[in-house]
């Protein structure tokens, strides 16, 4: 609150290359309630404003580039600690949301999203959470049905060290194992827990564990 009672704004900086996407997504979130700062084009003039305005949530073009993406959360945890940073594109494979999510991107979205679905992920991050939308998977996320109880010990780690990255060879030092017995274990935790790919794997652990919120996919699905 306020000193006049109101209710604190929520502030999100928006940095978009395209003008008239730019024009759609202020309308679309100041109708939500949001109060909307221009952060330009580039991620160097989004960072002077987040600095300055620290608003709670940096809504970036992947169009900059995903580096730039991953280069722009440390400079946020050093200058502006209480901006939440999310990428949203045109296009998103499941490689680069993991790699943004496990960086400390707080929200991964296509642009192809509808207007409701862009302002349940900009409530979702301003609120502390991190977000995804569902449809990044190339295959649906497994539901909280998933037979992870079912894994043996073994199996368990692997899927924790998936989870946080390491790729077979790291996994398979880490452990003490040869690599293909890691890939061994992953053919039976695809088969137990219904996941396809280790991204997926990685992104539903995620998820199940609460460090991911995946709202409900709209329409068809596409291919990354």
């Amino acid at each position: 609150m306020e000193p006049n009672g109101k209710t604190k704004p929520t502030y999100v900086l928006l940095c978009e290359t395209q003008p008239l996407t730019a024009l759609g997504v202020c309308y679309a979130a100041e109708r939500a309630g949001f109060e909307m700062l221009p952060g330009g084009d580039s991620a160097a003039a989004a960072l002077e404003t987040a600095f300055r305005q620290r608003p709670a949530v940096l809504l970036m073009d992947k169009a900059l580039g995903v580096q730039a993406a991953l280069d722009m959360v440390p400079a946020l945890r050093r200058g502006a600690p209480e901006t939440a940073l999310v990428l949203w594109g045109v296009s998103i494979t499941e490689a680069e949301a993991l790699r943004c999510l496990q960086a400390g991107v707080r929200g991964v979205l296509r642009k192809a999203s509808s207007p409701e679905i862009l302002i349940e992920c900009l409530k979702a991050v301003a609120a502390g959470q991190n977000w995804m939308e569902d449809s990044v998977f190339k295959a649906p996320p497994a539901s909280e049905r998933s037979h992870r109880s079912e894994l043996t010990p073994r199996e368990q780690q692997v899927m924790e060290l998936v989870e946080h990255g390491l790729k077979n060879r790291e996994i398979a030092r880490e452990l003490g194992i040869r690599p293909g017995t890691v890939k061994i274990h992953l053919k039976h935790i695809f088969e137990k827990t219904g996941v396809r790919g280790r991204y997926g794997l990685a992104l539903t652990g995620m998820r199940q564990k609460g460090l991911l919120s995946i709202p409900p996919g709209e329409g068809p699905r596409q291919a990354a």
